[in-house]
């Protein structure tokens, strides 16, 4: 694992200490989880990888698209609140990874946009 990748694990690993969070995992372009996961001890709910690997074929689509980012500006994170958990992505265009992250289905939103944000701001 390159001095990068470990990097971006610690601060996985980082956000996966907060109670809400169940999933924080970076994701290469090819869709592949190259660093984070599931927290420790944790069991997936049945289907989880399944449903992460499907959000995250439609966010690395939605991710890509440039045609709004002149008039409203480039996305900073796409969310999805379903019943049973939260899904949230943030681009990080130049590097072409995606965070990804799955919470319970009561976490807030923009609190955890705020602590992505507060965890990876040194990082590109």
């Amino acid at each position: 694992m390159s001095d990068v990748m470990k990097l971006y694990d610690e601060k996985c690993r980082q956000l996966l200490t907060e109670s809400e969070i169940r999933f924080a995992g970076i994701v290469d372009k090819d869709g592949q989880l190259v660093a984070g996961g599931f927290k420790e001890g944790l069991t997936p709910h049945e289907g989880d990888e399944t449903r992460l690997q499907s959000f995250l074929e439609f966010v690395s689509k939605a991710s890509i698209r440039k045609e709004y980012d002149e008039s409203l500006g480039p996305i900073n994170y796409l969310a999805a609140r379903r019943d049973k958990a939260v899904l949230v992505s943030f681009p990080f265009p130049i590097t072409q990874i995606l965070l990804l992250i799955s919470a319970e289905p009561t976490a807030n939103i923009e609190n955890l946009a705020k602590k992505v944000v507060e965890i990876f701001t040194d990082v590109n």
